[in-house]
C-alpha cells in the first residue's frame, strides 16, 4: 500500500513548453513496484515535492487509471507563478523530484453512462479535464453526445490546439472555443465562454455537465446551464484552495463544512452554490 504521507520519487522523462509559463512534466516513478500499483480516477490530483523548495497540488492531467493500464507515465501540466511552480517548470529530463497521491474525488464518471456530457472549462482549468476527455473518448459508445467548451482571456493562451482539433474529429463529439480577446488568426468565438452555451444543443433530460477554471467563470456557467433548463444536481465544479496536506488534517483548504483535498476537489454544485462567490470561502 502507497504511504500518502511519504513523496514516491520519480524521474522527468520529457518536458514540454506548452507557452513562456506553462509546462508540462512527463513523470514516471523510479520504483517499479509502485510504478505498477500507482493508479488515478480522472479529476484527481498529485502533491509535487522538491526538497528544500515545497510541495504544490497539481492536477493530474493524464496516467494510468488501473493497475490493468500500462500508461505508466503521469502528465501534470503546471503554470509558473509562485515559488515552487518556478522551480518545478525548470526541470529537465533526468531531474528527480517527490510526488505524493493520488488524492481527492474525480470526476462523477459512474453517473455519466449514457449521458450526453458537457465540459466546460476557463483557462488553464482546462487541465484537469483533460484526463476525462480522454476517458470518454477511451470508452466511447458508454456516452452520449460530447461538448468541449474551452474558454481563455487571450487567443494566445490557447494551449493544446491540436489536442482540440483531434478531439473536434471524433464521433458526435463537439469542441468550442472562445477567448475574451483575440487576434486576427481567431477563428472561434469572441467573448466569455457563457456565450457558447447556447450552442450546446442541450437535452436537459441526458445531460450531465463537468465545470473547471475560474470560480466566478464556473458560477455563470452553471448558472446558465439551470437556466437552459439542466438540474443544478447534473451539475459538477472542480473546486481549487490553498491545499497544503491533501489529506483534510491542515484546514488550509476547509470550503464550508468541507475540504476541498479530501471531499473534493470535484463537488456537485448544489453543494456549493452558496459558497461561491462569498467572502471568506
Amino acid at each position: 500500500m502507497i504511504n500518502p504521507y511519504l513523496p514516491l520519487e520519480a524521474e522527468v522523462v520529457e518536458r514540454i513548453q506548452e507557452t513562456p509559463t506553462i509546462v508540462t512534466l512527463r513523470l514516471r516513478l523510479t520504483d517499479p513496484d509502485a510504478r505498477h500499483r500507482f493508479y488515478c480516477a480522472p479529476g484527481q490530483f498529485n502533491m509535487l515535492y522538491l526538497y528544500g523548495v515545497g510541495e504544490v497540488p497539481i492536477s493530474i492531467k493524464s496516467g494510468p487509471q488501473s493497475f490493468l493500464d500500462q500508461t505508466l507515465l503521469l502528465d501534470h501540466t503546471i503554470r509558473a507563478v509562485g515559488r515552487v511552480t518556478r522551480a518545478l517548470v525548470k526541470l529537465e529530463p533526468g531531474d528527480k523530484l517527490g510526488v505524493r497521491g493520488p488524492y481527492g474525488r474525480g470526476w462523477p464518471l459512474n453517473q455519466a453512462g449514457g449521458k450526453d456530457v458537457h465540459i466546460i472549462t476557463g483557462g488553464l482549468g482546462c487541465a484537469p479535464a483533460v484526463s476525462v476527455v480522454h476517458e470518454l473518448l477511451r470508452q466511447r459508445s458508454l456516452y452520449g453526445r460530447i461538448s468541449i467548451v474551452q474558454g481563455v482571456k487571450h487567443s494566445d493562451d490557447l494551449i493544446w490546439r491540436d489536442q482540440y482539433e483531434h478531439w473536434a474529429k471524433q464521433p458526435d463529439t463537439h469542441v468550442l472555443l472562445a477567448a475574451d480577446q483575440a487576434d486576427a488568426s481567431w477563428r472561434w468565438h469572441t467573448g466569455m465562454v457563457t456565450g457558447l452555451l447556447d450552442q450546446l444543443a442541450l437535452d436537459t433530460t441526458r445531460s450531465l455537465a463537468m465545470l473547471c477554471g475560474p470560480e466566478p467563470m464556473m458560477r455563470a456557467s452553471a448558472e446558465r446551464l439551470i437556466e437552459l433548463g439542466l438540474a443544478p444536481e447534473q451539475i459538477w465544479l472542480s473546486m481549487e484552495r490553498n491545499m497544503q496536506c491533501a489529506i483534510g488534517h491542515c484546514g488550509h483548504c476547509q470550503f464550508g463544512a468541507a475540504f476541498v483535498c479530501k471531499d473534493g476537489p470535484v463537488f456537485n454544485y448544489p453543494a456549493v452554490r452558496a459558497l461561491l462567490g462569498t467572502r471568506g470561502f
